[in-house]
């Protein structure tokens, strides 16, 4: 692979660059780069105005509306948008559902859903994870029975990532309890304003609600939402767990917070030196920098397979892993060089004045968010299927 990046490339990097100073609203950059939390306008205003620009589907092909820009264009977009920036692409509609609908749904489905992603008038979640059925994903137990035209769906998915904000799931339910665990799976699309759905808010330790239960008491699906063949949705949700994995790499972001990092190691003073000169903190920062060089070789590889319409393959893992243990680190990193200003657990505390007890400042303000920083990302190597599973796929995948 040519690492060099050719005329035309860096062309378009300059094109992007432009785009984000005029395009991305200044307050929504504001609260990325001081890792705030954003709210569902920020999200969909984002995406809206990438859509008008042509560019809200970077990953697609152009015959669905896409971009239909090569693994290295995806590459520096996404790298230059997370450097500016901007709110990451809200991955379950963009990402994961669309590609399964490109490769499997009817095109009465791909009319019917793939321009409303593009355009921010749909915003989808996942339906995966059940109590008891996480990493073994396939012994879930949310039940579809047919019933004339239409499915009744009854059970219950947990760690549903902002549904509270969604208007469609794509889940995975039972439709043959008779079956082997993974040959009576199929993929269904719910309407979240569906009678009997019920999204319950989860608190987290950094005290956000991000995840949610949600819970079916005999909702009614029509049939013509079922994607591909009954029973077969086992075969779409590894398809789609395989581009999530991808995703949760997060190469760009892992970029800017490095970049942060690296300027707060410089500001900070340890014994009336900068903390970037303490020989410990310096052979972390540099050991994660290395690690994270490495990790965007791999990232641009699984892409171009990807583009050559290879689904991935153990690759996916590897970035998942990887990614999120650099993200887990770069957070752990944050915490340490804060030190007692990174006390406080929650955001809204630094963000309203809050002061120590011994009356001095609250301290920089970059440590208003590094704990719940920290505490958030603890779940990086559990979801999308635990790092240990993941390695165990690896080993599976490379026959070792």
């Amino acid at each position: 692979m040519d690492l060099e990046f050719s005329a035309e490339e860096r062309a378009f990097r300059e094109e992007v660059r432009a785009f984000l100073e005029a395009r991305l609203p200044r307050a929504t950059r504001d609260k990325v780069l001081a890792g705030r939390e954003l709210g569902r306008e920020d999200y969909l205003e984002w995406q809206r105005r990438l859509h008008e620009r042509g560019w809200g589907g970077v990953n697609w092909p152009v015959e669905f509306g896409g971009t239909g820009w090569n693994a290295v264009r995806q590459f520096i977009f996404e790298e230059e948008s997370a450097l500016a920036g901007a709110p990451r692409l809200i991955p379950f509609g963009l990402k994961m559902v669309a590609p399964v609908l490109m490769a499997f749904g009817s095109a009465e489905q791909q009319r019917r859903f793939l321009p409303k992603i593009l355009s921010a008038e749909a915003w989808w979640c996942q339906g995966y994870s059940e109590p008891g059925a996480g990493s073994d994903l396939a012994s879930l137990r949310t039940r579809a029975v047919r019933a004339g035209d239409h499915f009744l769906v009854n059970g219950q998915k947990t760690w549903n990532t902002l549904g509270q904000f969604a208007d469609w799931m794509f889940c995975l339910v039972r439709t043959d309890p008779a079956a082997k665990q993974q040959s009576g799976i199929s993929f269904l699309l719910i309407d979240m304003k569906s009678p009997g759905v019920r999204v319950r808010p989860i608190t987290l330790l950094d005290g956000t609600q991000e995840v949610n239960d949600v819970f079916f008491e005999d909702v009614r699906v029509p049939l013509a939402n079922l994607v591909g063949e009954e029973n077969r949705g086992w075969t779409y949700a590894k398809f789609l767990l395989g581009h999530e994995r991808s995703n949760i790499a997060g190469i760009g972001p892992a970029k800017r917070e490095l970049k942060r990092l690296k300027r707060v190691a410089q500001e900070e003073r340890r014994n009336g030196r900068p903390l970037a000169e303490d020989p410990l903190f310096a052979a972390r920062l540099a050991r994660v920098e290395i690690d994270l060089v490495a990790l965007e070789i791999t990232n641009l590889r699984v892409l171009s397979a990807e583009g050559a319409a290879r689904a991935p393959g153990p690759e996916a893992s590897i970035l998942k892993i990887k990614g999120t243990e650099i993200h887990q680190t770069l957070s752990e990193l944050f915490v340490r060089a804060a030190g007692e200003y990174a006390l406080p657990l929650r955001r809204e505390a630094m963000e309203a004045g809050w002061q120590p007890d011994h009356g001095q400042a609250a301290g920089p303000a970059y440590a208003s968010t590094v704990m719940a920083a920290y505490l958030n990302q603890r779940k990086l190597s559990i979801f999308g299927g635990t790092n240990e599973i993941q390695k165990n796929i690896v080993a599976k995948m490379a026959g070792l």
